[in-house]
């Protein structure tokens, strides 16, 4: 497994439980469809949320965040709709989430963002 691979598997691990803490439940992690790959999908209440995960060690690229472009998002709303379409006993309401993680090298969290209906 490559370093970044591991790195974004570490950032959904937190990212999940994260979010779990805040009252979601995860419906399933690394949604793989022909626009692109979904992170996570969870549920908040009676809306379906497709979350994109974003996780650096340091910022000389700037904030993780920072890398979901707006093609990003279009192709996460892409995928969004086809999961929907898999699932038509999921609930209507929907929306699009980012969390930013950023990581020391020892995976010590610094700093943990939420973006909710981006």
């Amino acid at each position: 497994m490559t370093y970044r691979k591991n790195l974004g598997n570490k950032g959904e691990e937190i990212a999940a439980d994260f979010l779990l803490d805040k009252g979601y439940q995860i419906i399933e992690k690394n949604y793989f469809s022909r626009y692109g790959e979904i992170d996570l999908v969870a549920q908040d209440s009676d809306s379906i949320v497709f979350v994109e995960v974003k996780t650096r060690r340091n910022q000389s690229f700037g904030d993780p965040e920072d890398s979901v472009t707006p093609t990003k998002l279009e192709r996460i709303h892409k995928a969004g709709l086809m999961w929907l379409q898999a699932h038509p006993q999921s609930p209507e309401d929907w929306r699009i989430e980012v969390v930013s993680i950023l990581m020391d090298g020892q995976d010590y969290v610094l700093d943990i963002q939420h973006f909710v209906d981006v």
